[in-house]
């Protein structure tokens, strides 16, 4: 394990997410009373360094993209802080444009995010005026460095969105990103919109760009290829908890919580006889999460005691390796 990876939890970190919790009231009924919460993230924290790649991971709704945006800034936590270089970004009063020096997102549909109506020119020079940049040719200057960043000449900040393929598209969407020269990325499923064909480009580019710039990167993918390539650490939610995080070795050979054992064992390889212990059943809603722990009506290990208690926080299994789960050492 490398210096970078064991330093989990250390101080100093760049990101700091303590007890986040973000909840949403729905409201039924004509007169709009409030009668259910969603409980979208649970109590999450989290630490990661310069230059590291967390991977989240988990199933649709597990409250993946909710945590990046709170991270960002994007969602207001219920409670909670977001620690992001020194400052608690979740507290009230924070500067927006202070805020968007520290942390930028890309994207996971590349076209979507892009004005139709401006060239790149324009879309990357608004955001530098905005910032106080007020001399043109510092703005022209940065705008050619960070094309080139990207592996695009100057000249394409002449053209518009629709000119461009869909790998390009992602370029601009990452230039975008790194314009104001943060210190922390989220990225949002930044390969899956695109061909196959085109996606070791942009990963092998983003790896480029974190080793050079000494990036942090917060990245969500359903896509545990590219999760285990990219990540320093991955972090398993489920139904906004984190069940499973550590090293991204650890967790893809030696996983202790069941739900993170059968994600692994849902990549497909040709060459293994039988798959592996698959997810049965569709995922708790989280209006009504079940009681005990979130996991017992789909796992095949579950117990009584599962049923009826909670599991305690992250337990440390191994260094810089947690679960939560109330059998995670009998599993192991």
């Amino acid at each position: 394990m490398s210096e970078s990876r064991a330093s989990i939890g250390a101080a100093g970190a760049v990101l700091r997410v303590q007890d986040l919790v973000v909840q949403f009231a729905l409201s039924r009924g004509w007169r709009g009373h409030k009668s259910a919460i969603v409980h979208a993230v649970d109590g999450v924290d989290l630490e990661l360094h310069e230059g590291e790649c967390l991977g989240l991971v988990g199933e649709s709704g597990c409250g993946k993209s909710t945590l990046a945006l709170s991270i960002i800034g994007l969602q207001k936590p219920t409670r909670g802080r977001v620690i992001l270089d020194g400052q608690d970004i979740a507290a009230a009063g924070t500067d927006r444009l202070a805020r968007a020096r520290m942390a930028q997102i890309v994207f996971q549909d590349p076209l979507s995010s892009l004005n139709p109506r401006q060239t790149i020119y324009g879309m990357l020079d608004t955001p530098l005026r905005l910032h106080g940049m007020a001399d043109k040719e510092q703005r022209r200057a940065r705008i050619k460095e960070v094309l080139r960043d990207v592996g695009l000449r100057p000249e394409h900040a002449r053209r518009y969105p629709h000119e461009f393929s869909g790998g390009q598209r992602q370029r601009i969407g990452i230039a975008r990103a790194l314009l104001l020269k943060p210190k922390l990325v989220v990225l949002d499923e930044p390969v899956s919109a695109l061909d196959v064909s085109i996606r070791a480009q942009i990963i092998n580019l983003l790896l480029e760009l974190k080793e050079r710039l000494r990036l942090t990167f917060v990245m969500i993918s359903h896509d545990l290829g590219v999760v285990e390539h990219m990540s320093d650490w991955v972090a398993v939610m489920y139904l906004g908890r984190i069940v499973e995080i550590g090293p991204w070795d650890a967790v893809f050979t030696r996983s202790h919580h069941p739900y993170t054992q059968a994600l692994i064992a849902s990549i497909p390889n040709p060459f293994a006889a039988t798959s592996g212990t698959r997810i049965v059943g569709e995922v708790p809603s989280p209006l009504d999460p079940p009681k005990g722990c979130h996991f017992h009506p789909r796992c095949p290990a579950a117990q009584d005691r599962c049923r009826q208690n909670p599991p305690p926080p992250l337990e440390e299994i191994a260094p810089s390796h947690r679960v939560r789960c109330l059998r995670a050492k009998e599993l192991a």
